[in-house]
């Protein structure tokens, strides 16, 4: 098991918020209103709940060789390090960079569904690219290392001049996953929400604490007014869908993959754990009828399970796509101040 301490004009600096506003396609939400609800209602709540012993820990091995090529092309930077965890530990939340590649299978069809994992891919990478500009290492000398905010990272990333056009469209992405991440939240709420389900830790009066915060949260998550429509995903006939789920499924696994051929194990961590926390919300939605056919008794058995790892990494996954919200908040009134 692993831990991680999980100049331009002013025309150009109203560049990349110009056109993320307004509706999103293949949705019924707009910009504003998750701003909104996520930074005001949302985030505080969620980064209380990782906060939390359950969340902190993630099981992963950084071992496994790179199955594409045989360079390991490690990073020699002493910042890119991931310590392994002792018996007793912690790790903060950061994310630094990665690679969203991915080989091998490709979605089937040139239809909603191709257009909405393109999105989520692309709404990954955003984000990936918001913290590194977030936390960016300004300064590194004898005396300290000084992270911050860096705009001019955060422009050639996502400026609609300096990305010809590509940057706004990044960033509507971004919003395209977060609706996604947050409608899986709001399904699982009954299956998280069973008297059987604990946050097990063993310290049993924090673990009761956390599993209200956790409920508490679902609950706010299941409140947002203008949730993604999953339904006009895979509406087609019953074996079409089932090979374009398959799909889904086989090609999140080659990111995962892929993962293993990055150089920074930092990278590499923040990288397996967002695929499968997205790929975890991607199988609560495709899991609709299984979830709701729950019983109710406690000690029958489900037909739908999600593991610990499952668990810890969407509410990890997401937790990094809000903060990505949050932080474009600061993005604007940094831009704003720039002449």
């Amino acid at each position: 098991m692993y831990y991680l301490q999980v100049s331009s004009s002013s025309s150009a600096a109203h560049g990349c918020f110009c056109q993320v506003t307004g509706s999103l396609d293949d949705c019924a939400c707009d910009v504003e209103t998750i701003d909104a609800f996520n930074n005001e209602r949302l985030f505080p709540k969620l980064q209380k709940l990782l906060e939390s012993d359950y969340f902190r820990f993630y099981k992963v091995n950084l071992n496994k060789p790179c199955p594409f090529w045989t360079d390991s092309g490690l990073c020699g930077q002493n910042n890119c390090a991931v310590i392994p965890c002792p018996p007793v530990s912690i790790f903060l939340t950061l994310m630094q960079q990665t690679h969203p590649l991915y080989e091998g299978s490709f979605i089937r069809c040139q239809c909603v569904e191709k257009r909405a994992f393109f999105r989520l891919v692309s709404g990954l990478h955003s984000s990936i690219n918001i913290h590194l500009s977030a936390r960016y290492l300004l300064d590194d000398n004898w005396f300290q290392k000084k992270w911050g905010h860096n705009v001019s990272e955060f422009q050639q990333r996502f400026d609609a001049q300096l990305t010809n056009g590509e940057g706004p469209k990044r960033l509507r992405n971004l919003y395209f996953l977060y609706l996604i991440e947050l409608r899986a939240l709001a399904k699982v709420l009954p299956l998280l929400q069973r008297p059987s389900f604990q946050l097990y830790t063993g310290q049993s009066t924090q673990d009761r604490q956390h599993k209200r915060v956790l409920l508490e949260l679902l609950q706010v998550a299941k409140s947002f007014p203008l949730h993604f429509d999953e339904t006009s995903l895979f509406a087609g006939n019953k074996e079409e869908a089932a090979n374009l789920k398959e799909d889904f499924r086989l090609t999140f696994r080659n990111i995962s993959r892929i993962m293993d051929c990055v150089g920074c194990f930092k990278c590499r961590l923040w990288g397996k754990l967002q695929t499968q926390g997205l790929g975890t919300a991607l199988k609560i939605l495709f899991s609709e009828r299984q979830i709701e056919a729950l019983p109710k008794s406690s000690s029958a058995r489900l037909t739908f399970q999600l593991s610990r790892q499952e668990i810890v990494s969407l509410l990890n996954a997401f937790g990094r796509i809000s903060t990505s919200i949050r932080e474009l908040e600061n993005f604007r009134s940094l831009l704003s101040k720039v002449r």
